[in-house]
């Protein structure tokens, strides 16, 4: 089948091709794209292309199709490259690594939650309740993350706006028995400022958009978006999501991973609370700062379980040390405003960091026959954000393009440096292949 599709539509596998120039390249992905071929192998590499649009290449007879097959025995899918990861994996009991990269908007977050679901589905429950319980979480856990590190951008209307790093742990017979999540890098300007065009995280929206009438009030909160600043640019726009819908998702999700429903209500009260900091504005009388609506600081306060005092303080004075004395030194207008922003970035940053944390502590390996033999092999998933060049660009572009240049020249040195260096040992004739 993977011949004639080959001879069908181009080359299934790049390695395939007479000649390899760009617009030979370009010419085989695109008529393998508009055939409906969205995935094509480079050797052991697979080039993924979005459509922008679901296909029905993900269900259960696909699955079924790659289950157990070798790599090059089926048309050209990402279930494959899951399946020899797997495999691999399994025959010889040594962790393995997927790396997903691309552009911003290139469909790595979709890529990953396939691979996952793919692992999900091969792996044999053998009637134990723990791996089922394992594998439901592991799936779960995706759109909480998506919906407290996710936005809408000018390219992706799922945008990743942080890094993802998943582990799967697997006992001696290949079973999943837990996993852990590194999270690097959450876009936490974005939720004091987006680009014309985008939103700020999902999280904000959905609540706004989704919670009950009883809830937004215990809030302080109203359902019209445009009445917060912080995310008054994005209120307006059009897209494909239904943020009602995805509240009620995302607050069964976290139910199901685990959490406790007091926790999920301080999560809300804090996305509250930085709603309501967005509202905030100083005024100057005379030499002194002073917040315009002291209501709104109560409202904080309350939210946030602290005193109006403390809030107060933390908004219109920074400590500073001068030798053995420390003082709080008040702010100007401007630095109070900027203190508001930062206040409400590091909240956002350290909610985001909590919710990874507690669905680690629910998918961690628990004590099961993973540590009895002293077999736990992992594979790994990495999905980190693509690269993107903005009108204006932050230090936080500046990290997701270096890191995205260091992961290529991984990519680079893995693929090209090492194969040519052990052509070379085998004294094995071939044509350099030059690269930077």
């Amino acid at each position: 089948m993977a011949e004639q599709e080959s001879l069908e539509f181009g080359k299934a596998d790049f390695v395939l091709m007479d000649t390899v120039s760009m617009p030979e390249f370009m010419a085989n992905l695109r008529l393998r794209f508009e055939k409906g071929r969205i995935y094509t192998f480079i050797g052991e590499v697979v080039v993924s292309v979005n459509p922008y649009k679901s296909l029905n290449i993900y269900g259960r007879d696909t699955v079924e199709q790659y289950k157990g097959r070798e790599l090059y025995e089926r048309p050209p899918h990402l279930f494959a490259i899951a399946d020899a990861a797997y495999k691999a994996m399994k025959r010889r009991s040594k962790d393995t690594c997927i790396v997903i990269s691309g552009e911003s908007g290139a469909g790595k977050t979709e890529a990953s939650k396939y691979i996952m679901q793919y692992i999900a589905a091969i792996t044999n429950p053998s009637q134990r309740a723990e791996i089922e319980r394992v594998k439901n979480m592991l799936l779960k856990s995706n759109c909480v993350l998506e919906a407290f590190g996710n936005a809408k951008t000018n390219r992706n209307d799922n945008s990743s706006r942080f890094g993802k790093y998943m582990d799967i742990n697997f006992d001696f017979k290949g079973d999943p028995v837990g996993g852990h999540i590194n999270n690097y890098l959450l876009e936490k300007s974005r939720v004091i400022v987006q680009q014309p065009g985008e939103r700020s995280f999902h999280s904000f929206y959905q609540l706004l958009q989704g919670g009950s009438d009883q809830m937004l009030r215990s809030l302080h909160l109203q359902k019209s978006l445009s009445s917060y600043s912080y995310i008054h640019v994005g209120a307006q726009l059009k897209s494909s999501i239904n943020d009602a819908a995805e509240f009620k998702v995302v607050a069964d999700a976290m139910k199901v991973i685990g959490f406790k429903p007091e926790e999920i209500q301080t999560a809300y009260k804090i996305l509250a609370a930085i709603l309501h900091l967005g509202n905030l504005k100083f005024v100057v009388d005379g030499d002194t700062t002073l917040i315009e609506d002291g209501k709104l600081v109560s409202v904080i306060a309350e939210l946030l379980s602290t005193k109006t005092d403390m809030v107060e303080k933390a908004l219109l004075y920074r400590t500073v040390a001068t030798g053995r004395d420390i003082i709080d030194k008040q702010h100007t207008e401007q630095e109070a405003s900027y203190g508001r922003d930062a206040f409400a970035k590091a909240i956002y940053e350290r909610l985001f960091c909590w919710i990874v944390s507690r669905i680690n502590d629910i998918i961690e390996v628990k004590n099961s026959d993973t540590t009895i033999h002293g077999k736990n092999t992992v594979i790994g998933v990495l999905d980190i954000y693509g690269f993107e060049i903005f009108d204006n660009n932050s230090f936080e572009q500046f990290c997701i393009n270096y890191c995205n240049e260091k992961l290529q020249q991984l990519f680079i040195q893995l693929v090209l440096k090492q194969e040519q260096e052990e052509y070379q040992r085998e004294g094995i004739p071939w044509k350099h292949v030059g690269f930077l």
